[in-house]
């Protein structure tokens, strides 16, 4: 399995590092975490924030791993790419629970820049 499949697990792990930190309190409600989450605040709201984020940069990251992949495209870079995707993913949910809102769309940017980097990989061979 390559260095870029893995970040494809990695990047799947993080929308639940970003809930556990938003969902971490001592009264915590497991029997309804949600309408928890709805009345958070701060730095647990924004770690929300980031948790549905995640989810929604997981699936064109994940099929531009693959398609790089299929494509056979250069490996290095499709690893590169790929762990700088999820490097910067990780910067991002800490960008955000710190309320550095600048910062953190610059990131973002970067991180869809290396997303949009593994299509034209697989686009170029």
């Amino acid at each position: 399995m390559t260095l870029a499949y893995w970040m494809i697990l990695a990047c799947a792990m993080l929308p639940y590092l970003t809930v556990a930190v938003a969902k971490y309190r001592p009264d915590y409600d497991n029997a309804s975490p949600r309408a928890q989450l709805a009345a958070a605040e701060g730095a647990r709201l924004r770690a929300y924030w980031a948790h549905l984020n995640h989810f929604e940069a997981f699936p064109p990251f994940a099929a531009a791993v693959i398609i790089a992949h299929l494509a056979q495209a250069r490996q290095d870079w499709v690893d590169i790419l790929a762990v700088a995707f999820v490097a910067l993913r990780v910067l991002y949910a800490v960008l955000y629970v710190a309320d550095r809102p600048t910062a953190r769309s610059l990131v973002w940017s970067a991180a869809f820049f290396c997303m949009v980097g593994l299509f034209v990989a697989a686009a170029i061979g």
